[in-house]
């Protein structure tokens, strides 16, 4: 009997989101719902006199611009800015397929983390699909570079992130953070860590175009060597946690989660994006393999968040 870890799951259900772009500053609502065995994530929009662009496929081929976010571009004149952040909630969590559809030009920013997305997807739960998993397996090491800053994916037997950040500012400074992924890590340990930014960067940011909808609700703030925000942070390391949020959404967009190591130093969305394009430049450097061969990989997806319900039919006849 194949073992229920091996087997892909989607969302149980639908959901709906409502918030604003944080650089855009537009409204928008988002839907997630269920998608079919082998789909991947899929993204739609959708305009007001009717028109919709998609459904096309989360990938990195799409990936259009990386400035501040990730925005793909969806064809037909259509574009989604800032989807890494329910990408990481899907990806994270362990979720293999789902529908998501826009309305807006920029998914919600809601709180800046990944939080309320992962509470969504915890509260209608996932159900198992009869299709078997399958993994991106690094096969050859690849890295990308810009001056000393660097994004590398490696061989590993598991599925690990290894992500350093070094800011000249004595409320940052450099963290560092390992993570060997499981969804009940990603639960506690990165969904909530929120993006983040500087006081001193906002009036040009906003001239740009950029953080128009930015504020204290949904990005930590940090002036001089103090951060802004009444609560403070979540986790001392919030810093590096959001950078590893992103990095795991970022990463599902080479279409099957990647059975590796993925290291980064002062990484962002631009050398995500590079390195799943070298890595993906020849054969040699990886395999698609079945999870049924892939042995340790169970142990990781077995543990999920006690939030996390499975549907209880298709569990008891896994």
């Amino acid at each position: 009997m194949q073992k229920l870890s091996a087997r892909q799951r989607t969302l149980a259900g639908s959901l709906q989101f409502f918030g604003y772009g944080v650089h855009s500053a537009k409204p928008v609502t988002l839907s997630i719902g269920p998608a079919p065995a082998n789909s991947g994530y899929m993204i739609s929009r959708t305009y007001e006199d009717g028109r919709v662009v998609g459904p096309v496929e989360v990938h990195y081929s799409r990936v259009a611009r990386t400035t501040l976010c990730t925005t793909l571009d969806l064809g037909d004149s259509a574009s989604v800015a800032t989807v890494e952040h329910v990408i990481s909630a899907l990806s994270g969590l362990g979720v293999d397929n789902a529908a998501i559809t826009i309305d807006g030009p920029e998914c919600p920013i809601l709180d800046g983390s990944a939080g309320k997305f992962v509470d969504g997807i915890c509260e209608v739960g996932l159900d198992v699909q009869p299709a078997i998993r399958r993994f991106i397996k690094i096969i050859r090491a690849v890295t990308v570079r810009n001056n000393d800053a660097f994004a590398a994916l490696e061989p590993y037997n598991g599925r690990a992130l290894d992500l350093e950040i070094d800011f000249d500012n004595k409320v940052i400074g450099r963290q560092r953070m390992i993570l060997d992924w499981s969804p009940r890590r990603y639960y506690e340990d990165v969904s909530r860590a929120r993006t983040f930014g500087f006081a001193r960067d906002a009036k040009v940011l906003r001239q740009a175009g950029y953080a128009l909808g930015s504020s204290l609700e949904n990005s930590i703030t940090v002036e001089d060597n103090r951060i802004l925000n009444p609560g403070g942070l979540r986790y001392e390391d919030e810093f590096v946690r959001h950078k590893l949020l992103d990095a795991i959404g970022d990463l599902a967009l080479g279409g099957l989660p990647i059975y590796g190591k993925f290291r980064s130093y002062k990484g962002g969305h631009a050398l995500n994006a590079l390195v799943l394009q070298s890595l993906f430049a020849t054969d040699a450097n990886y395999e698609i393999v079945s999870a049924e061969d892939l042995p340790l990989a169970f142990d990781s997806l077995d543990d999920v968040p006690e939030a996390l319900q499975v549907n209880p039919y298709l569990k008891s006849v896994g």
